[in-house]
């Protein structure tokens, strides 16, 4: 798979706990996939000058204000379920149909916010999810908010659908895939760190980091939907297992660090 220099050095900021890279470690990563360090300089130099990184000490770098907050949502998924309540069989609603269309950027971040928290389109600007996550609608309302839903977008909760818009909701996701896609990331990370030990360390960090930021993908997109939708066991087991590789993935490439110190 091959990456580029802007791409990867935002991705290990992302990764990193405290959302800073050093000029060093950028090269260093970057050299894992065989990117020049001229190419890191330049990245280093765009990405200043757009806003989405800044200084942080000689040689340093961390996440701009543009793209902390996104960062800080990304970060918490290691505790995305912790946002969950029981479900009552009500619906959260985003009315959008209002706002344009032709500013591509606010488009994709607006799509972007709403996929993050599950959200699926029943009709053209209608998306809906059930009402199971975050303590109540204003918190729902302020995180897809920060995520980049414009605020005039209508965010609420409601209930006492037609049994037949309720049916059509239900087919919105499909859980069949979402089930096979708990237990294929699963058995594909277990596999992968049950030889780690044995791979070259550069190999290691390469394909750890891979691996690793597709599991974590696929946790930042869940759904998060409440039972009987989906076996919550399932989806914890699958999330117990991403958490234990990137345990694993942040030993890794410290050690590739210290090597290279």
């Amino acid at each position: 798979m091959k990456l580029n220099a802007r791409h990867l050095i935002l991705d290990v900021m992302l990764a990193s706990d405290a959302h800073v890279l050093s000029a060093r470690e950028a090269i260093l990563a970057c050299r894992t996939f065989d990117i020049s360090e001229n190419s890191v300089r330049v990245a280093l130099v765009r990405l200043s000058a757009e806003g989405l990184i800044e200084g942080a000490g000689r040689g340093s770098y961390r996440l701009a204000t543009a793209a902390r907050d996104l960062a800080g949502d990304i970060a918490t998924w290691r505790q995305a379920e912790q946002r969950l309540r029981p479900w009552q069989k009500d619906w959260l609603v985003v009315f959008s149909a209002g706002l344009g269309r032709s500013d591509r950027t606010a488009l994709n971040r607006r799509e972007r916010a709403l996929q993050m928290l599950g959200f699926r389109e029943l009709d053209k600007g209608l998306h809906v999810r059930p009402n199971n996550i975050e303590k109540d609608v204003d918190a729902v309302r302020k995180r897809l908010h920060s995520l980049g839903l414009e605020s005039d977008a209508s965010v609420f909760s409601a209930n006492d659908w037609a049994p037949a818009r309720e049916k059509e909701m239900l087919k919105l996701w499909d859980i069949e895939a979402l089930t096979r896609q708990y237990e294929s990331v699963q058995i594909q990370l277990r596999a992968w760190m049950a030889r780690a030990s044995d791979l070259d360390p550069e190999v290691a960090a390469r394909e750890c980091f891979l691996l690793g930021g597709q599991a974590i993908r696929h946790v930042i997109f869940d759904p998060l939907l409440p039972e009987p939708l989906v076996n919550a066991k399932d989806r914890q087991a699958f999330v117990q297992t991403v958490r234990e590789f990137d345990q694993l993935g942040h030993s890794i490439w410290r050690k590739l660090y210290d090597i290279n110190e």
